[in-house]
């Protein structure tokens, strides 16, 4: 109501505006953060399966290229297993991973 009720109620007029602003302030923040769940629950699947898809490709790929460098005896599977492990100890971890640089 704004400027009718602070002139009709004085102080209780305005106590009434600061509620209807708190009440409003705090329904866009619900409506905010609902949305905001929406876009990153499904998003978040979403991206995941993405992942998941792009990860078999890579594998496969991979598998691909080392059955064909095996194949033409550019590397044999004993030496690439020993490569393999020898990079996997660098970052200090025998893990099964790699976060160091590529070349």
């Amino acid at each position: 109501m704004g400027w009718g009720r602070m002139l009709l109620l004085g102080d209780l007029g305005q106590q009434l505006d600061l509620q209807d602003q708190k009440q409003e302030i705090e329904s866009l923040r619900r409506e905010l953060r609902s949305a905001s769940a929406a876009r990153t629950g499904g998003g978040l699947e979403r991206r995941v399966a993405q992942l998941e898809h792009e990860n078999d490709e890579l594998r496969l790929y991979l598998a691909a290229l080392i059955r064909h460098l095996t194949a033409k005896d550019v590397v044999n599977a004993v030496d690439l297993r020993g490569i393999v492990q020898a990079i996997d100890a660098e970052d200090g971890q025998v893990d099964g991973g790699y976060e160091g640089r590529m070349l």
